[in-house]
């Protein structure tokens, strides 16, 4: 049964906020330890505004509620889950995380999108979809490094990700904490081709064909975490993403960044 449009556009925001998410806030659990599997969880609402590439779709804003949850195996996210593989110490202050993932991607234009934006008429639906793959951490007290490769586990697309991100925090006083990050994320040519490419039957005039090839979007954000205590906290997520010059190229972008700010206030439950 396809998912209808509305809930598209809802869960495409909660695919985006969960990646916030996921590198905005400190683990609820942490794997390993000898003890009883500990397991923790926290509801919040958020607001997200967020410009996209696609050239006349207005900048979104919504209030969304979401819930973090995890334990010794699991983490879920909004809409990602994570299984935690292998945690390991190699050395004091040092630590190497590998997890398999699945998550919602926002990815795309629906229907309403396609009514609403003159640049998108005569053009077929870009399907969001469920990515699958692995992700790598490493913490350390200089920086943390993430490597993550996904898969297009719905098949719209039939594309791959590779995303390397690295980023610091720095802690002030006990209630601060700053958090600045630069990442690569690369899309292969199949992503690319299916979300900003142009099919010999969608040409139009002002839009003519285009095939996409596999680019690299390099992304640069900061975040800060106010904790009021243990349960009540504030957050803000800015992010800008230069977009590689294969989607740039595309008749259906007018944009060479995109930008979204998110902010929110989560309950911890004990």
């Amino acid at each position: 049964m396809p998912t209808p449009p509305f809930l598209q556009r809802h869960l495409a925001h909660l695919s985006l906020l969960a990646a916030t998410m996921i590198w905005s806030l400190p683990a609820l659990a942490q794997p390993g330890g000898d003890g009883p599997p500990q397991s923790s969880w926290a509801l919040g609402v958020g607001a997200i505004t967020m410009d996209k590439a696609y050239a006349g779709i207005d900048r979104e804003n919504m209030a969304i509620p979401f819930v973090q949850y995890e334990n010794r195996w699991v983490s879920i996210i909004g809409p990602q889950l994570g299984f935690k593989l292998l945690s390991l110490e190699p050395a004091a202050s040092h630590t190497i995380n590998v997890d398999l993932v699945a998550r919602y991607d926002g990815s795309g234009y629906d229907d309403d999108d396609i009514e609403d934006t003159p640049i998108l008429a005569g053009m077929r639906e870009r399907k969001s979809g469920f990515w699958a793959g692995a992700r790598i951490e490493w913490k350390s007290d200089w920086f943390d490094v993430t490597a993550e490769a996904l898969g297009d586990a719905s098949g719209n697309s039939k594309g791959k990700r590779f995303n390397l991100g690295l980023e610091k925090t720095w802690h002030i006083g006990e209630r601060v904490m700053i958090t600045p990050r630069v990442a690569a994320n690369w899309h292969d040519k199949k992503y690319v081709d299916y979300y900003y490419g142009v099919r010999a039957d969608e040409v139009r005039a002002g839009r003519a064909a285009y095939r996409g090839e596999s680019g690299v979007n390099a992304e640069v954000g900061v975040r800060g975490i106010y904790m009021f205590d243990q349960r009540h906290s504030v957050f803000v997520d800015f992010e800008v993403t230069r977009l590689a010059k294969e989607i740039k190229d595309s008749p259906l972008v007018d944009k060479s960044t995109e930008n979204r700010v998110f902010l929110g206030y989560l309950y911890r439950f004990k």
